[in-house]
């Protein structure tokens, strides 16, 4: 591509940019008539935080929940695989001596 057809492309941009730009003005905003946003409500601002405190206590009760049973599950195939493990061992020849030692 030459300097030429590129800086056109950009032009072309440019100008495609402002017609979007000047569509979108503070006149073609449609408005409310003036009149300014009711205050919320007190009690429907009690009921949101209500809510709210209570999605983030399900929440932490999920995860906390959720770790304790990972670590129960995490502990209990571990000292399967241990009592798998030991149960495979054989005694060795050393051990028998000791036992057979002289009393």
């Amino acid at each position: 591509m030459s300097g030429g057809t590129a800086a056109a492309g950009l032009a072309a941009g440019a100008l495609e940019l402002e017609r979007a730009l000047r569509c979108c003005t503070a006149a073609s905003v449609v408005t409310d008539g003036g009149q300014p946003p009711a205050p919320p409500d007190e009690r429907s601002l009690y009921i949101v935080r209500v809510v709210q405190i209570a999605v983030m206590c399900v929440l932490a009760l999920t995860v906390v929940f959720g770790i304790f049973f990972l670590g129960c599950n995490l502990l209990i195939k571990s000292e399967g695989m241990i009592n798998f493990l030991v149960k495979d061992r054989r005694p060795s020849k050393e051990v028998e001596a000791v036992v057979v030692g002289p009393y």
